[in-house]
């Protein structure tokens, strides 16, 4: 069962995007510096279709993007929640997944999301603005997981990240 702890609309997680994050808890992953520790406990709010449809009613027309930060202890259920906002939003909204795993788990369908981001934190290599970073940002098309982490490097570059 997922949960999560808060939500804030952001602007830099998915670049070109008006993206409302959801933080999940219970992360496995224990990164060292990790800027969420608290996000490693189980705790908070269940996130489940009925907690979707309440966080989209109220800032639906708001976003173009629903981004699951976390949610590696069940990427099941965070592959079966995009699919949710995907069907009820008739494809209007996009979803991204930011992983703190590697490589995608096994059984696990990328299509389901339009954007996913893969990638223990590793402090001396940076984040995802880092040149130097492990972590790497995929747009998914056509079952094709495309890299776009470079978009990251130069905020004004947006442009980039919008060509297909």
């Amino acid at each position: 069962m997922l949960r999560f702890l808060s939500y804030n609309i952001v602007f830099q997680e998915v670049p070109g995007e008006v993206t409302l994050a959801i933080n999940l808890s219970n992360c496995p992953n224990g990164c060292k510096g990790c800027h969420s520790p608290h996000l490693q406990e189980d705790t908070g709010e269940i996130i489940d279709e009925k907690a979707i449809d309440k966080l989209l009613a109220r800032y639906g027309d708001a976003v173009t993007c629903i981004c699951f930060m976390g949610g590696d202890a069940d990427p099941q259920a965070v592959e079966r929640l995009s699919r949710y906002v995907r069907k009820i939003s008739s494809n209007r909204l996009k979803t991204a997944w930011y992983s703190g795993k590697p490589k995608l788990p096994e059984d696990f369908a990328a299509s389901s999301f339009d954007y996913i981001k893969l990638g223990p934190y590793v402090a001396r290599l940076g984040g995802l603005d880092s040149p130097d970073t492990n972590q790497r940002f995929y747009r998914v098309e056509d079952g094709e997981m495309k890299d776009l982490t470079t978009c990251f490097w130069n905020k004004y570059d947006v442009q980039r990240f919008d060509a297909k």
